[in-house]
């Protein structure tokens, strides 16, 4: 059972992996990301069908699937669907999109399985799902954090060398070019950690039998958040939109972070700092 249980987490934390390097190739052309990414996600194809292939022969004589097997084929067909668009059609933003469903969905099927047991005696199933959907959320807020601090940087710079006024300080910054560069990346990687854990939260919620903690407040900001760094992307790779007005527009976007934040102590129905234990 520990066997099978690092296999499903290895399976797990793979997946995800390869959906950043993906996301990183849709969001610019990068061609050492979608390699990577498709490596990753071809190691994860491989990783289920040896498991399909142990439970086919488990099955042999009794051709009966419990719902497990059933969503993890599914999840496995979404795979080999997404490999194919890939190789062949390379619609890049499909295959993400297909995938990041099929990580939802073998999430799902992984968490709510009662015997798909983790690691420690005491760990709740459902605490270790939260839990790496509140480590990603974390990762997606401090990336963004990251691209808030450079667009301030930015404007300044911008301001300060459109006035003409150097200072000592601004011989420690980099160049505006590069801070645009890095602030960009900052998003790349902040937005689709945040889609990922919005996509095991929607797990978790279907997990606990409770479709109204969906239009939480939380939920719904954080909906936002993405639908603003999402803009932000949109403006940069297709608007060819830069400069001030892109910094200023991450700075706004970062607004609505910090009401992620408070909402999620004042108004959220479970999203709270006050929690005395997770899945209690």
């Amino acid at each position: 059972m520990v066997t099978r249980s690092i296999w499903y987490d290895a399976i797990i934390y793979l997946y995800a992996l390869s959906l950043l390097f993906y996301f990183s190739d849709v969001a610019r052309a990068n061609r050492s990301a979608k390699q990577i990414g498709t490596g990753l996600l071809y190691f994860v194809w491989v990783l289920q069908t040896a498991y399909l292939g142990y439970s086919l022969y488990e099955h042999l004589g009794r051709w009966v699937f419990s719902m497990f097997e059933t969503l993890f084929l599914f999840s496995w067909v979404l795979i080999t669907a997404s490999l194919v668009i890939s190789r062949f059609y390379r619609i890049e933003l499909v295959v993400f999109f297909v995938n990041l469903f099929g990580l939802a969905v073998l999430a799902l099927n992984f968490f709510s399985d009662s015997h798909v047991s983790p690691l420690i005696d005491q760990w709740n199933i459902n605490d270790e799902l939260l839990f790496i959907h509140v480590s990603l959320a974390v990762g997606s807020y401090a990336a963004y954090t990251v691209s808030f601090v450079l667009s301030g940087m930015y404007l300044f710079l911008h301001r300060k060398l459109k006035q003409k006024s150097w200072t000592a300080s601004m011989k420690k910054m980099p160049s505006l070019e590069k801070i645009e560069r890095y602030t960009y990346v900052s998003v790349v990687i902040g937005t689709p950690l945040l889609m990922l854990a919005l996509s095991l939260g929607v797990a978790w919620v279907l997990i606990e039998n409770n479709v109204f903690l969906l239009w939480d407040t939380k939920v719904i900001n954080s909906l936002l958040v993405l639908c603003a760094y999402g803009f932000y992307l949109f403006q940069h790779h297709s608007l060819s939109i830069s400069g001030p007005k892109l910094a200023k527009w991450n700075l706004a976007a970062f607004v609505i972070v910090l009401l992620n934040f408070i909402l999620s102590n004042v108004f959220s129905g479970f999203h709270n700092w006050e929690m005395t234990g997770v899945g209690q």
